[in-house]
């Protein structure tokens, strides 16, 4: 298996036991090891989507000498639990675990690589997490909690549409008050439980979300030479405020969280790997 210009050595593993217990994959650095790297996952349908892409990701940055953790998060993937199981809190303390894990194996500020709702987990984490941080990578973040999970709710009214069940057939802000009432609501087939919901949708805004270190934005757009949206530009403007480095960069692609079929996008692994590049060269 081969990804970039060296082999890269993959292991399989689980973190934990019990309803602790977390499926990883530990790419190993190739060469001279430069650093760490923690991927956190985007949501739902999404990190199925994003399987492909997270794999090639993860090989090229550890053939560019980068040992690299991807971890199910708890209810998620291979990792112990339903998806009913999960919560925004547990799986920040999964971060924190994957993060020991690295730190007792490279001793190297960690880089937090999050991908859509993973990256707005990445930069919550990032405000109370252990340890030194390095840039991070920031995947087509999400620009709001809020408005994604109001997106998320409309695949349950969307399906809805397609069924013979009237009653099915609500709108999100009716959604919204079963999951206030105390109800999980099964959507596109994973059970959303109120306390997750609830954690979503409370999430400030990634423009007061500025972490303790630079980061790099990475927005995937169809058309080539297109402006990034305006979420970059006014998180990046906000941030300066307080003092805090965002890099954007905009690459051409297929939005492959969102197709149906697995797609990849070879120019932001590319983009990606020429950024690491740059900082390994800066030090």
């Amino acid at each position: 298996m081969t990804s970039g210009p060296a082999e890269v050595d993959t292991e399989p593993f689980f973190l934990g036991s019990g309803a602790d217990q977390r499926f990883c994959l530990f790419h190993r650095p190739a060469g001279a090891c430069r650093g760490a790297v923690l991927y956190v996952p985007p949501f739902a349908e999404e990190l199925n989507r994003s399987r492909r892409m997270a794999a090639l990701g993860a090989r090229r940055l550890a053939a560019h000498g980068y040992g690299v953790l991807q971890i199910d998060l708890a209810g998620t993937g291979d990792s112990a639990g339903d998806f009913a199981d999960a919560r925004w809190d547990l799986w920040k303390d999964d971060l924190d675990t994957g993060a020991a894990w690295l730190r007792a194996r490279i001793d190297a500020p960690l880089t937090l690589w999050g991908l859509r709702l993973g990256a707005l987990l990445a930069l919550d984490y990032a405000r109370t997490a252990q340890g030194p941080l390095a840039p991070l990578l920031l995947w087509q973040p999400v620009a709001s909690g809020s408005t994604y999970l109001t997106q998320f709710l409309r695949l349950r009214t969307a399906n809805a549409m397609l069924g013979d069940d009237p009653a099915a057939q609500t709108g999100t802000k009716a959604l919204r008050a079963a999951l206030q009432a105390g109800e999980t609501l099964e959507i596109a087939g994973y059970d959303l439980t109120p306390d997750l919901a609830h954690a979503i949708d409370a999430l400030p805004p990634p423009d007061t979300m500025a972490p303790p270190v630079p980061a790099h934005w990475f927005e995937v757009l169809g058309a080539p030479n297109q402006a990034p949206g305006p979420a970059a530009a006014r998180v990046k403007a906000a941030w300066e405020t307080q003092g805090a480095v965002l890099h954007v960069h905009a690459v051409q692609g297929l939005p492959f969280w969102a197709t149906t079929g697995i797609s990849t996008c070879p120019e932001l692994l590319d983009v990606t790997a020429a950024v690491l590049e740059e900082r390994t060269h800066a030090v």
